[in-house]
Parts: structure tokens; C-alpha cells; sequence
């Protein structure tokens, strides 16, 4: 029987060629174990485990933060997610700092935006404040944000809500050193 070659067909070069795009990407992939070349003990190449992230930073209390409460909050609505906490949190932060936040439009260029997690106990009061991004410039309102979550506390009671109990917040702060909860800004 005679063998009867197919012509390549234009629409299968692109496949050949993602194929072999990956191939390339795996063989560089595969050499790449974390070790000098020649470091084989016993035949077997060891790995190098990564090392374990460090511990986000907590922010303290300042002073006179947290006590500088502006008025009475009401007590905190039941909820029954964590969307609720977070909108009641956010709700709450603008009712607890009237003096430093807006509610207006975003502007194109903010000040700075830090980046909190906030872990809870399970009667919404505050347990842990962590950064997850501190701003890069205008440092000081990362405290400011912090005495801000610690004067909108507590933020309803969790328990029933699934563990880990904690929400992050990011502040939108602009010129004037006032934020604007991400949250709210739909």
C-alpha cells in the first residue's frame, strides 16, 4: 500500500506552534529546582522549601485615637453575612469619624490607600487590626485609619458567621487627609 502524505494545513500551524511554545516553557521550568547546578546529594536533587511569610504588621492604638469617639453610635444591626458586616462596618466608620471622611466621588488621585484586615471576636469587637498594604506616601494615615476602625467598634455580632472572622477595608484618602471606605464607593 502506498503511503499518502497529507499536506500540512495552514489553520494547524498555529497549534503546532502553541505546542511547541509550551514544550519550551516546560523544559525551561523543569531545570529550574531552586539549585546550583551539580548540587545532587545522592543522585537526588533537594529542594529548597520556601521560607514562611512574615507576620502582617499590627497597628496599636494611638493615645488618644480611639477614645476621641465623635458622638453616639447606635448599636450595631444583627447580620447574617459578611457582605453585612462589611457594609455596616464601613457604614459605621463614616458614622464614628464625620470630621475625616467624604462621601463624594473618588478623585482620580488619592493621597494615599492603606489596606486593613480586621479580624473580629465573635461579638464584633475588634480582636487584631493588620496591615496588608501600607500607603506609600503620607504615612500617618495608616493610623489614622486604624483609630478610625477602633472608634466605629464594635461591628454586630459574628458568632454564627463562619471562622475566620475577618473582614478587610481599604481607605481612599484623599488631599484633605479625609477617606472614603472602598466599600461604599459603588
Amino acid at each position: 500500500m502506498p503511503c499518502i502524505e497529507r499536506p500540512l494545513r495552514l489553520s494547524a500551524i498555529p497549534a503546532l506552534v502553541a505546542i511547541a511554545v509550551v514544550a519550551w516553557i516546560v523544559a525551561g521550568c523543569a531545570g529550574s529546582s531552586g539549585e546550583a547546578p551539580g548540587d545532587a546529594r545522592g543522585g537526588v536533587l533537594s529542594t529548597v522549601r520556601p521560607a514562611r511569610p512574615a507576620p502582617l504588621p499590627v497597628v496599636p492604638p494611638s493615645p488618644a485615637g480611639a477614645s476621641a469617639r465623635s458622638g453616639t453610635l447606635a448599636a450595631p444591626r444583627p447580620v447574617r453575612s459578611w457582605v453585612e458586616v462589611r457594609r455596616q462596618a464601613a457604614e459605621r466608620l463614616v458614622a464614628a469619624n464625620p470630621n475625616i471622611t467624604y462621601m463624594g466621588k473618588v478623585p482620580e488621585m488619592l493621597l494615599a490607600i492603606p489596606v486593613l484586615e480586621i479580624e473580629l471576636n465573635g461579638d464584633g469587637s475588634i480582636r487584631k487590626i493588620e496591615v496588608l498594604r501600607p500607603p506609600r506616601q503620607a504615612k500617618e494615615t495608616l493610623q489614622t485609619a486604624a483609630d478610625a476602625v477602633r472608634r466605629a467598634a464594635p461591628f454586630g455580632d459574628v458568632s454564627r458567621l463562619p471562622k475566620p472572622w475577618k473582614f478587610v477595608e481599604t481607605f481612599l484618602f484623599n488631599e484633605q487627609h479625609k477617606f472614603k471606605p472602598r466599600t461604599l464607593d459603588n
